[in-house]
This record gives structure tokens, C-alpha cells and sequence, in this order.
């Protein structure tokens, strides 16, 4: 089960709502650690003096800002916690706004709220309520000694909270280099062509069907060598790299794929495992462009720290 990383109330008007908050998302990266070659010791890391060379204790280590070239200003950790604020066990909401005006650039990360038994009533009216009126609550919220932009709002049949970033923080499109003006207009073929390719690849939203293929090998990879298996994976035939043809050609050419049936497969970038020892290279092009993967007794090469 998981465990509240939060608990507090959502408060709007005279009304507080018992919640408890914990995070709907989880990291599935593969993190690997550094290892010296031949004994398997890890790698670690220790801070140094950019003048001496030496390693500094972290009772000598004090914060600073850089104000122009090599200048700092230095900030005391009194003056710091004197100003960081300090954990709050409320959401204050103070606007609720229409669920489609918030772009999602807005949001950062995203927790569920879960009811606490003494709030299970008050939890479901709001539920409904927001849901109904299709409104997102905006407020505040201090965690883990870092205050936060917060939008509150029903979602598959609960609450989840999001942390948002400020308005200041969002790079204005204006600033991105290559984005076309707002004068030029695209020539009436071409946009039916482009809107005839995307409804053909309009589709319901099934997050389930979107995977992230190369930790999904890299995992499978892990497992064969740690069972001391050789690993042989051959890549897909891959297409040639695109050349630069006359948008309209390019867009007729889609279409016609898209009536054929035609949809382009997530690309996966595979690789060829020879021996225990071996590096990962790219595998050469397999007939028939399918995947395939063999598996044979082997020694696979386990560290442990020393």
C-alpha cells in the first residue's frame, strides 16, 4: 500500500476537507551505479575545493550566490530558515477556474488525495461538485518546506493535486526561436491534406497502449545477463533517413498511407549482446525485419561493493 507523503485539509470558504496526499506517480527509469573496472567498488563523490583540491567537511560548506563573475553573496542557513517557509497542513484554495483554461505546461508534479475517515462526506461533495461544474481549485500549499502553486481537481472519480509551476517560470513562446508569426497562413490544400492524416490517426486516449520500449529491453537485457546468459538481439529493419521533399508531396504520400491502413510502429532501438564481457553494439539488420532473440548458458559478471 502507499503511504501519505502529506496530511492536511483542503480549505475554500468556511468548509475543510480532511485529505491525505500521496504521489500518483512513480520513476521507472533504470539507474545504474559507477563500478571500478576490475575490483566492482562503487564510485562516489565527495566535495572538493576548486583552490586547494582537497575534500572540504560539510561544516565548512556555506551557500552562496553568484552576483556577476566569480562574486558571491553569502547566505547564512540561519537567514535561510529564517525565510523558507515551513510546512503547512492546509490547502488553501482561493479560486476555482474552469478545468480546460489551465494548459497543461502549467503542471509539475501530481499527488492523489485520499479522504481521511473523518472527512469521507465532505471529500465526496466536492468530488461531485468540481466534477459537475467542471472547475479546478487553485491555491497554495507548503511541503516539505517549499511552497507551492496547487491546483486541486476531480479526476477518475477522486481528487488528485497538482503542483504548478508560477507564471514566471514558463518561457514565453515569443522567446523560442523558429516559430512562425502569426501572419503567415497555411494554403487551404495543404491543411485539408494535414487534417485528413489527423483524423485518420484520431483515436480514444488509452495510456495503456504507449510503452516505453528501450527501459522494457534494457530491463530484459538485465535480467538475461544476470542469470549469466548471452543475449543475441537484432534490431528492426530501420527505414532510411527521411529526405527533404515538397510538403505537399510528403502530406498526398501520408494520406495515401493512412487509407492503406498504414501506421507507423514505435521505433525501438535494440542492441546485440555477445558474451558476458562484451559492450553493447548496434545488431545488424535481420530479414524480415522482425525481432528475434536467442539465449544460451553463459557467465554473467556480478559486482559487489568492496
Amino acid at each position: 500500500m502507499a503511504r501519505p507523503i502529506w496530511s492536511g485539509t483542503i480549505s475554500f470558504g468556511l468548509v475543510n476537507v480532511p485529505v491525505k496526499a500521496y504521489s500518483a506517480v512513480h520513476d521507472h527509469a533504470v539507474h545504474f551505479h559507477q563500478l571500478e573496472k576490475d575490483t566492482g567498488a562503487r564510485i562516489r563523490y565527495e566535495k572538493v575545493s576548486a583552490t586547494s583540491g582537497e575534500a572540504v567537511p560539510k561544516e565548512e560548506i556555506e551557500q552562496g550566490f553568484e552576483v556577476s563573475k566569480g562574486h558571491y553573496v553569502v547566505v547564512d542557513a540561519e537567514e535561510l530558515d529564517d525565510l523558507r517557509p515551513h510546512t503547512t497542513k492546509t490547502i488553501d484554495i482561493s479560486d476555482f477556474v474552469e478545468l480546460a483554461a489551465i494548459d497543461p505546461i502549467y503542471y509539475d508534479h501530481t499527488y492523489w488525495l485520499g479522504a481521511d475517515e473523518s472527512g469521507a462526506k465532505a471529500y465526496r461533495l466536492l468530488q461531485a461538485a468540481m466534477e459537475g461544474a467542471q472547475r479546478v481549485g487553485i491555491g497554495s500549499v507548503v511541503m516539505r518546506n517549499k511552497q507551492y502553486l496547487a491546483a486541486v481537481r476531480p479526476l477518475q472519480g477522486g481528487l488528485a493535486m497538482s503542483t504548478m509551476h508560477f507564471a514566471d517560470e514558463i518561457v514565453p513562446v515569443a522567446d523560442v526561436d523558429g516559430v512562425p508569426s502569426g501572419r503567415s497562413k497555411a494554403a487551404p490544400k495543404e491543411l485539408r491534406l494535414a487534417s485528413q492524416i489527423i483524423d485518420a490517426l484520431t483515436s480514444d486516449w488509452d495510456p495503456a497502449q504507449y510503452h516505453d520500449t528501450y527501459t522494457e529491453q534494457l530491463r530484459d537485457l538485465i535480467a538475461a545477463k544476470a542469470k549469466g546468459k548471452d543475449v543475441t538481439v537484432e534490431a528492426e529493419e530501420e527505414e532510411p533517413s527521411a529526405k527533404v521533399i515538397d510538403l505537399m508531396e510528403a502530406l498526398e504520400a501520408s494520406v495515401k498511407a493512412q487509407r492503406s491502413g498504414g501506421r507507423r510502429a514505435p521505433s525501438r532501438r535494440l542492441v546485440k549482446v555477445k558474451g558476458a564481457k562484451a559492450k553493447a553494439k548496434k545488431a545488424a539488420k535481420p530479414s524480415g525485419g522482425r525481432k528475434k532473440a536467442a539465449a544460451s548458458g553463459g557467465t554473467a559478471r556480478h559486482r559487489s561493493s568492496a
